[in-house]
């Protein structure tokens, strides 16, 4: 089977979403996405003719796929959701570690540099933890848990993993996540029937 190599529309947008993840919205030029893509600036332009503001937005629903494909994978491969949340939070501590600490959560990087004044990125970014939240809840009421128990556990189960991804990023640990992921499967059991 052939491995089909990304056009130049993907690679722009996935080198935007990994320089937004380490650098923020602000701290990243279309100079360098355009260098870091192997693509001309003109290319950048013709995909992408809102600019920077068109990419953002790009890149933080690129996040949005890359984390939803990591949940529906570790939901796969655990039918019982405290586990699926403690093993989705070592996977994230790993890939965390194995970049370096710098390849925290694009979505979250993106948006808090540029949520204030660019409305597409918020409202992308909102998008992506609703989709998240949707995730989670479908497996925790799969797993029986009261519907309106199972939103508000949504809601913490990605509020919480958030803020472990930063905390571990900062404090260069998997230890926050690890933490995270252990006390929320304690806090999901409460609630399975």
């Amino acid at each position: 089977m052939e491995i089909k190599s990304p056009g130049t529309r993907e690679r722009i947008v996935l080198a935007t979403s990994r320089l937004m993840q380490r650098q923020g919205y602000d701290g990243t030029g279309l100079k360098q996405i355009s260098r870091e893509a192997e693509a001309t600036l003109g290319s950048v332009y013709h995909f992408f003719p809102g600019g920077k503001r068109e990419l953002a937005v790009a890149a933080v629903q690129h996040g949005d796929r890359e984390f939803a494909d990591m949940l529906r994978k570790v939901f796969a491969d655990h039918e019982d959701p405290a586990e699926a949340v403690t093993a989705c939070a070592v996977e994230l501590g790993a890939g965390l570690k194995e970049s370096g600490w710098v390849d925290g959560c694009p979505v979250a990087t993106t948006a808090l540099g540029a949520a204030d004044r660019e409305t597409g990125i918020q409202e992308a970014a909102a998008a992506a933890f609703a989709h998240w939240q949707d995730l989670v809840y479908d497996k925790l009421r799969g797993a029986g848990i009261a519907e309106s128990d199972a939103r508000a556990l949504a809601t913490t189960v990605v509020s919480a993993l958030e803020g472990a991804e930063l905390s571990a990023q900062v404090s260069k640990s998997e230890e926050p996540l690890l933490a995270a992921g252990r006390h929320l499967a304690q806090l999901i059991g409460l609630y399975r029937p």
